[in-house]
């Protein structure tokens, strides 16, 4: 099996994302680009780049750091409802055919500011079912001629997308844990990402979504799976649980407990593991989600560079091929944690089915 190995991207205005520590120059495409070379520079194939309202748009972002990068490869989150899906798929494959074949795509149907640009959103089931068309219909635009549609959100006649993106067009990644976001998933995602939940909670997801795919008579290749989460890696495993604590320590001094139910279903089941302990499986630390951590902050694997890499080798026996990884400051750790990880993973001992565990 190949693995995908990606890093993050902030992409805010104001500097201090997760901690960062960069001030001068924050936010400038100087900036953005030094991140992704030192990602090209340090084993990454590329970094997803957030998306949402208030934040610079993100598939400009992506394309000026394509066009100055080599091999980077950016995973762009965009949102139907911002994007028609007639008009994405055409920015979506011109990029895709200037950069060589290099664009990925997140679809996040997560809440956003919608009002603010002009959208409008129902309820969940709407929700998902907007996303499942916006999906479809891009693909087809990607893989065909003269499409018409007509959606119960969308529609397009005699549609052509010129230039065609590279083969069947850019690989789609999605997340979500609802029942809805996981249908959509299993018929029409090529990637499922997941939070850091523990190995129990993925390895249940994965043989859900697996049998979903199979009873919805899924027509694409076989669903792929993906990890979102935070990695703290020190030389030594006293010294990455010495961090850990004092991060925590200093999210708790800011922000203090966060008592906040989200109303997502994944970030929920995520903020719920810390009622079954601060640490999960051999080095998942579920304290920072009480402290203000949310999303991809809110769990985190601690350890030296083996203890992580033994981590992610279990994720990978569950079937996870696809590790979207990130800690900050980002500069310093997108080097640390590239040249820790990276080479360990793709070592023959590495990310195999049949490797052992450390």
């Amino acid at each position: 099996m190949t693995h995908t190995f990606l890093w993050y991207l902030p992409n805010t205005i104001e500097p201090g994302h997760r901690g960062d520590d960069t001030v001068a120059g924050y936010g400038t495409l100087d900036h953005s680009v030094d991140l992704a070379r030192t990602a090209e520079r340090h084993g990454w194939e590329g970094a997803l780049i957030g998306t949402g309202w208030g934040r610079p748009d993100t598939f400009t972002v992506a394309t000026a750091i394509a066009a100055r990068t080599s091999t980077f490869r950016p995973l762009t989150a965009i949102r139907p409802g911002y994007w028609q899906p007639a008009h994405f798929a055409s920015a979506a494959a011109t990029l895709d055919h200037l950069s060589g074949g290099r664009l990925l795509v997140n679809i996040v149907s997560g809440r956003d500011d919608l009002a603010a640009y002009g959208d409008v959103e129902g309820d969940q089931a709407q929700r998902y079912a907007r996303t499942r068309e916006f999906m479809l219909l891009t693909r087809r635009l990607w893989t065909e001629e003269n499409v018409t549609y007509a959606g119960e959100h969308f529609q397009v006649t005699g549609s052509t997308v010129v230039p065609r993106p590279y083969a069947r067009g850019p690989r789609l990644y999605f997340g979500g844990a609802s029942a809805a976001a996981e249908r959509v998933a299993a018929t029409e995602a090529d990637v499922q990402l997941f939070w850091g939940e523990p190995l129990d909670g993925i390895a249940e997801r994965v043989d859900r979504l697996r049998g979903l795919a199979r009873d919805l008579d899924r027509d694409l290749p076989p669903l792929e799976f993906g990890l979102r989460i935070t990695t703290l890696v020190r030389d030594t495993t006293e010294q990455a649980w010495h961090d850990a604590e004092a991060k925590v320590a200093e999210l708790a001094r800011r922000n203090g407990t966060d008592l906040l139910r989200r109303s997502a279903v994944g970030q929920q089941r995520l903020l719920d593991l810390a009622d079954r302990g601060d640490v999960l499986d051999t080095c998942l630390y579920t304290a920072p989600g009480r402290h203000g951590g949310g999303g991809a902050g809110t769990t985190w694997l601690v350890g030296s560079a083996d203890d992580v890499a033994a981590a992610l080798q279990r994720y990978a026996d569950l079937g996870i091929s696809h590790f979207v990884l990130s800690d900050t400051p980002y500069l310093r750790e997108t080097a640390r944690v590239g040249d820790a990880l990276i080479g360990r993973l793709r070592s023959p001992a590495g990310l195999s089915e049949s490797a052992p565990l450390g």
